[in-house]
């Protein structure tokens, strides 16, 4: 196995990342599994944490199926999947009640992992966005799509493991990509942990707490 757990992934993503340190970046974690990775590149780099969420848009009858995405912020971005809502015959009400329902999650999940803290605002800076590694590459897509319309002024993707073919997809939408182990032939991404059990909310949030919002903006 490449790795042994998150701590270990983000451990070596950060020995990746280092010659960013000194550019004062933004850590931005798709919760829940980016988290544990995402802190430990934010250690190494002393930069403030915070986190990107994004929620599927299931097709109703089959949740499962991705009918769109969104992504939280100050105006939330929503992505469409014109062909799955055609295919199922998706009438634009459901998805607006379905996309407002994902959304309201998102606040919810914004809540219990940060309360009032304020958002870490990326216009500007050096901006680098963590997961614990892609598969299809879908939700990582929506999230960089969103930090982009917060106009960082550098916009990186940093993943511990994911296909060759989903880098490819998202060399389109970041002005750099770091990733550890790439594969042809991929499977899931627990495959390439010894550890890769779920994350609980309460390890989100202690994760966070590690960086408090008095050290969240850079210094003068």
């Amino acid at each position: 196995m490449p790795f042994r757990d998150r701590a270990d992934a983000g451990s070596k993503l950060a020995e990746a990342l280092a010659a960013y340190k000194d550019q004062q970046p933004v850590i931005l974690a798709l919760p829940r599994g980016g988290v544990p990775v995402a802190a430990e590149v934010a250690a190494v780099l002393h930069a403030p944490l915070d986190l990107v969420l994004v929620r599927k848009i299931g097709v109703p009858m089959q949740p499962e199926l991705a009918m769109g995405a969104v992504v939280d912020g100050g105006s939330p971005l929503v992505v469409r999947n014109e062909d799955v809502m055609t295919l199922a015959g998706i009438s634009e009400s459901e998805f607006k009640a379905v996309g407002s329902s994902e959304l309201a999650e998102i606040e919810r999940r914004r809540q219990r992992y940060l309360g009032n803290r304020p958002r870490i605002d990326v216009a500007g800076r050096v901006t680098i966005v963590i997961d614990d590694g892609m598969a299809t590459g879908a939700t990582t897509l929506v999230a960089l799509r969103a930090t982009r319309a917060r106009h960082p002024k550098t916009l990186i993707l940093a993943v511990p493991v994911a296909p060759t073919d989903t880098l490819a997809l998202t060399r389109r939408e970041a002005d750099a990509v770091v990733c550890l182990e790439n594969y042809e032939l991929f499977g899931a991404i627990g495959l390439y942990y010894s550890d890769f059990r779920q994350i609980s909310d309460q390890e989100v949030i202690d994760a966070l707490a590690r960086f408090p919002a008095a050290e969240r903006e850079p210094a003068t």
